[in-house]
């Protein structure tokens, strides 16, 4: 299948059988593609472009095209060595998260309270929202007391990594990674209806924005940090 390219992007940056991981790693804002088009590239960053397209229902010279329009950008996480890696995502993805859950879950309980009677779907909106609360806060404490040391204190020796451990975290990325596609699903794709609030409005914003953030996260993890590992 010939593949489009633009003048700045080479054929082989676009080969349909390159990993969605590969592919955001090497540039960092085609994330915001897969993203438009509810692509899982964290999780299922090990599929291929061709793979992906098709699960979605996304013609695939369509995408290739916008991808192909994507800048080159810098992404210093993604070059990161893994002990700098660990470490900036603990810093960065982990306090988002520390401070955001709790956040949005009191704003989808408040939301639930006042718009399910006429919009009962964020009832499940906001068992999902728990659910992802409950799976991730242990996550990351696990991640920052056990996991990541574990794997550096293997980068120290030159030993291979933690293999039963790393695939602990991407068991739990999967089944995150469904809660949150579920969320979207129920939400319509965070689509505040004529009478949603303000409300209304900053949960779902927020939503996507958690969604957005989560994902970058898993990516670095799943498709940068651990396969530079040996398992």
């Amino acid at each position: 299948m010939s593949i489009p390219t633009t003048t700045t992007t080479t054929a082989s940056a676009l080969d349909a059988d390159r990993t969605l991981g590969e592919l955001v790693s090497e540039r960092s804002a085609r994330a915001r593609v897969f993203e438009r088009h509810g692509i899982d590239y964290c999780c299922n960053g090990h599929r291929s472009l061709a793979e992906a397209a098709g699960a979605a229902g996304v013609d695939l010279a369509a995408l290739t095209t916008e991808l192909a329009a994507v800048e080159a950008t810098d992404d210093p996480a993604s070059s990161l060595a893994p002990d700098q890696l660990m470490d900036h995502i603990v810093a960065v993805h982990h306090a988002y998260l520390y401070e955001e859950l709790p956040a949005i879950e009191a704003l989808a309980t408040k939301v639930e309270s006042v718009h399910a009677g006429h919009h009962p779907e964020l009832v499940t909106v906001a068992r999902l929202v728990r659910a992802v609360r409950a799976d991730l806060e242990p996550h990351l404490a696990i991640e920052e007391a056990e996991i990541f040391p574990a794997i550096g204190a293997a980068i120290d020796g030159g030993s291979p990594a933690p293999g039963e451990q790393v695939a602990r975290l991407r068991d739990d990325h999967e089944a995150v990674g469904a809660l949150l596609a579920e969320l979207r699903r129920v939400s319509s794709d965070y689509t505040v209806p004529d009478d949603g609030c303000a409300s209304y409005q900053a949960l779902y914003g927020r939503l996507a924005d958690l969604e957005g953030d989560t994902f970058r996260h898993i990516h670095l993890e799943n498709n940068v940090l651990f396969a530079a590992l040996t398992v």
